[in-house]
């Protein structure tokens, strides 16, 4: 397929997702993911109306940062290292993976160093894989209190990642699970705004999450493919 193919074809099954669940398109944001992907096709999807770009590594993001600066929104969607914040804060726009108070701390020290404030989403592990980063469910209400002295951490929603399924469908519970938790925590208003992003859903299982209510789907293979990096 080609990108413009898989672009359509992604934007028909988001718009039957959401008719699904009774939603509008444009409540939905689409995180690119250009991590298996050179440069040049990330730049040929923000010429073709992407405008959100999602990476796991500064090394690998460099390259598509340099050239598409100020045309598209930046996310870091990795774990991140707190040796690694100096690379990212200041060039992503939203961090996706905050799961602990000394990330937050090393965010917030350089966030304020460049005088200015970082969106962040809490990484939450719903499905409790073992293999996988981020708070269980119970642990999210404690890091929120302990972000509150922390003015350049911002706390805009949640981002989960459901094991990989064959069967989507089976995928549900964790979604549903980490909408439900956000509605707690804003029903409990621990954090000084309500949390509105729902980072969940990747190119196997979008669809559900977009029926369980998610805000941001990060995909990856669905929609700009996967390319030959070499020694990338």
């Amino acid at each position: 397929m080609t990108l413009d193919s898989r672009l359509r074809d992604v934007e028909t099954r988001l718009a039957a997702a959401c008719a699904r669940a009774g939603r509008k398109r444009e409540d939905l944001t689409v995180i690119a993911v250009t991590k298996y992907v050179k440069t040049e096709t990330a730049s040929a999807a923000v010429r073709a109306g992407v405008r959100h770009i999602g990476e796991n590594r500064w090394p690998d993001a460099r390259d598509k940062w340099e050239a598409l600066k100020g045309q598209a929104v930046f996310h870091y969607i990795g774990t991140l290292q707190t040796n690694k914040v100096k690379d990212v804060v200041g060039r992503f726009d939203y961090i996706h993976s905050l799961d602990r108070i000394s990330l937050a701390e090393a965010i917030h020290k350089k966030a304020q160093a460049l005088g200015i404030v970082v969106p962040c989403l809490i990484q939450v592990n719903v499905s409790g894989e073992e293999s996988k980063h981020g708070l269980s469910p119970e642990q999210v209400p404690d890091l929120i209190r302990q972000l509150k002295p922390l003015a350049a951490v911002k706390p805009v929603g949640l981002m989960t990642m459901a094991p990989f399924d064959d069967e989507p469908e089976r995928t549900r519970p964790v979604f549903r699970g980490l909408r439900e938790l956000r509605d707690e925590l804003n029903r409990a208003a621990l954090a000084e705004a309500p949390l509105t992003e729902l980072s969940m859903g990747m190119s196997n299982d979008f669809e559900v999450a977009v029926e369980e209510g998610a805000t941001w789907v990060r995909l990856g293979t669905v929609l700009v493919g996967k390319e030959d990096l070499g020694a990338h």
